[in-house]
């Protein structure tokens, strides 16, 4: 998936010899935690595929943060809100019953959460970012801050703060189908969730490469000044990025929803943890951020395995913080980060 400028592919170059060695490093240390229980090969392999399953969501909201980066220069953390409204939307169309085919009715539900998730991404860049243009980089974060906050709350009177429940896409039941290979125990759903992220990354790959508009919006990312006197509407490309994020989004959080129980504030945690896996992969590059997610999910799952189940998210907020360390600018937008 040719998506990247040549600068981006040497940046990119150097940041998987980066990750590469500090994965190595963490990996050696996880395994040296683990030595004290005595765990074996089929243990840590559970970890892995355990971790890819959450990986690969941590993916999906990554490419969101990437595609609106990209065009915008905009840290978008309204990206969790998308998260949470898909697979809410989605339970609450399922339970409506329109159908006497329950999967017609999962089906059905979980393309319109998508869609109306798409016109709040729409709504959020025009009626709040937009009038804000011409403002710096923190006053546009926190513009977003602001957004999600106001949608979570909207979410809590509309749903309340129980959690919900999302039935299985393979059996329509709370009890998932399960698979044994030699010890390892794998959830059908893990299958769903790990072939959206393959399929969302062709049709990603196939909108950037063969559609006009995805050309558009490649362009706006190399040089949004340049684009603009070529005749590209940067603005109309931006909307176009917040809709394309707000669906990554909700795709991400309704595969993810028969995993989980769905709550009004799910979006928090896996917003923040799609930020880290995008500012693994630079920020500007798709599949660096599919691989930051899937690093992040793995070595956050064997983290949790050999220390305490508790202590699960204090690794991705730990790698978090070393990575602003490392990567201040990020936050000033792509241009502070491209003088660096």
């Amino acid at each position: 998936m040719a998506l990247l400028t040549q600068s981006e592919k040497k940046k990119g170059i150097s940041t998987i010899q980066g990750v590469a060695l500090a994965v190595v490093v963490m990996v050696l240390g996880l395994v040296a935690l683990g030595s004290r229980y005595n765990f074996g090969v089929v243990d840590y392999v559970q970890f892995v595929v355990d971790g890819l399953r959450a990986g690969a969501i941590y993916a999906l909201v990554a490419l969101g943060f990437v595609a609106v980066y990209r065009v915008t220069g905009v840290i978008n953390f309204a990206q969790g809100v998308f998260i949470m409204l898909g697979p809410m939307m989605t339970i609450s169309f399922y339970e409506q019953n329109w159908f006497p085919s329950l999967r017609l009715n999962l089906f059905v539900g979980a393309l319109l959460a998508i869609a109306i998730t798409a016109v709040v991404g729409i709504a959020i860049e025009r009626f709040t970012l937009y009038p804000a243009r011409r403002a710096l980089p923190l006053t546009k974060i926190i513009i977003t801050i602001g957004a999600y906050l106001a949608l979570q709350g909207g979410a809590l009177l509309i749903w309340g703060p129980q959690g919900h429940v999302m039935p299985a896409f393979s059996t329509l039941t709370l009890a998932d189908q399960s698979f044994r290979f030699g010890g390892l125990l794998l959830k059908a759903q893990s299958l769903w969730i790990w072939s959206t992220v393959l399929i969302t990354l062709a049709l990603l790959g196939l909108f950037f490469e063969r559609t006009r508009l995805g050309k558009a919006m490649r362009a706006c990312a190399v040089n949004r000044q340049a684009a603009q006197l070529m005749g590209i509407r940067v603005d109309t490309m931006a909307t176009i990025a917040f809709a394309l994020a707000a669906i990554l989004g909700a795709v991400g959080g309704i595969v993810l929803g028969p995993v989980t129980r769905p709550t009004y504030d799910m979006g928090l945690d896996l917003g923040l943890k799609g930020f880290v896996a995008a500012i693994i992969g630079g920020m500007v590059n798709f599949p660096m951020a599919v691989l930051g997610g899937l690093l992040l999910g793995v070595l956050e799952n064997m983290w949790a395995g050999v220390t305490q189940a508790g202590f699960k998210d204090l690794f991705a907020f730990v790698v978090l913080i070393v990575m602003l360390l490392l990567r201040p600018r990020v936050l000033s937008g792509p241009e502070a980060e491209g003088e660096h």
